[in-house]
């Protein structure tokens, strides 16, 4: 498939979103495109992102990291992004973002989230991003204080990395994987707000720990054999 350099995709994982919907999409910077990828939606999400302008990709096999990568290989972009379509994170601050990939001094950007409102980002949830980014320290000598969903990286080389995660292991994965190939890998806070609707997968303890079991099985993966010297740092 032939990359388009100019626009910009950013790939929104869609389960039962229908209210957040017209908030995300109305902040998609102008010139970029929006694909929405369904994952089972009830709700009538996929028809409202049709409505709005967006793309809409369907992924019957649920599951955050199986929607995350049908979005991934229906882009066509040579920049793409990703961000949760709960309202929580605005994809306009994907932009800067964008351009430090684009100048190439980093080649995966990532948004550290900063709770902004209450019940933004629960005491669970926060507990097991810390968790898992202790764990992603000691496996990849990265730096890093956030797992989160907002991300900026080129196309072809997100797919080079071979990513096969097809649930909550998925945006962990891209990291781990990532740190392994020797990317420069750059971090930068962004807010987080409250989320539309509820969680589909850190609403609960329950659901925050099998997350954190998912991402355990990614960073037992032993390095990839063209894998960069272990100890580096993020890029700030």
């Amino acid at each position: 498939m032939t990359t388009t350099s100019s626009r910009i995709d950013v790939v929104l994982p869609c389960l039962n979103e229908a209210e957040a919907l017209p908030w995300v999409l109305a902040r998609i910077p102008a010139g970029w495109r929006a694909i929405v990828v369904d994952n089972g939606s009830t709700d009538g999400s996929a028809g409202i992102a049709r409505a709005l302008g967006a793309t809409v990709v369907r992924e019957p096999r649920r599951g955050f990291g199986a929607a995350c990568h049908a979005g991934l290989t229906a882009a066509t972009a040579d920049i793409v992004c990703f961000c949760d379509c709960d309202a929580s994170l605005d994809p306009g601050l994907l932009v800067p973002f964008v351009g430090e990939v684009r100048r190439g001094e980093a080649d995966l950007v990532l948004g550290r989230r900063r709770p902004r409102g209450r019940g933004a980002w629960p005491a669970h949830a926060r507990a097991g991003n810390l968790v898992l980014a202790r764990m992603l320290s000691r496996r990849t000598g990265l730096r890093l204080h956030d797992l989160g969903p907002l991300r900026a990286a080129r196309r072809e080389a997100l797919l080079a990395l071979g990513l096969t995660d097809r649930r909550s292991g998925y945006p962990l994965q891209m990291v781990v994987r990532a740190a392994d190939a020797g990317w420069r890998v750059a971090e930068h806070d962004v807010p987080y707000l409250p989320r539309t609707g509820a969680s589909k997968v850190t609403g609960t303890w329950r659901g925050t720990w099998q997350a954190v079991r998912d991402m355990s099985r990614v960073l037992a993966e032993a390095p990839a054999s063209h894998a960069a010297p272990a100890e580096r740092r993020a890029v700030r």
